[in-house]
């Protein structure tokens, strides 16, 4: 059974209708959308502003090597954007 192309649009136009009323409705109650932050990303920054060799900091946090350049690379550009 197939739909004509007006019908099947015109539904799509509802469905996101719907949704964005919904996501609205969320976004004004509080909800927040995305990703939740990750402590050990700020455990490392932390850790990273004093200072600590790159092995202390992945050992005592859990990060990868790669997430430990990003995070100092990160760093190194807020501090020269605040400067």
């Amino acid at each position: 059974m197939q739909q004509s192309p007006a019908v099947a649009e015109a539904e799509r136009e509802r469905i996101l209708e719907r949704t964005n009323e919904g996501r609205l409705i969320a976004m004004a109650s509080g909800v927040k959308f995305g990703r939740k932050p990750h402590l050990k990303s700020d455990s490392a920054m932390a850790l990273i502003d004093q200072k600590q060799p790159a092995r202390v900091v992945m050992e005592k946090t859990g990060i990868s090597r790669a997430t430990y350049f990003r995070l100092k690379k990160y760093i190194k550009n807020q501090q020269s954007n605040n400067n």
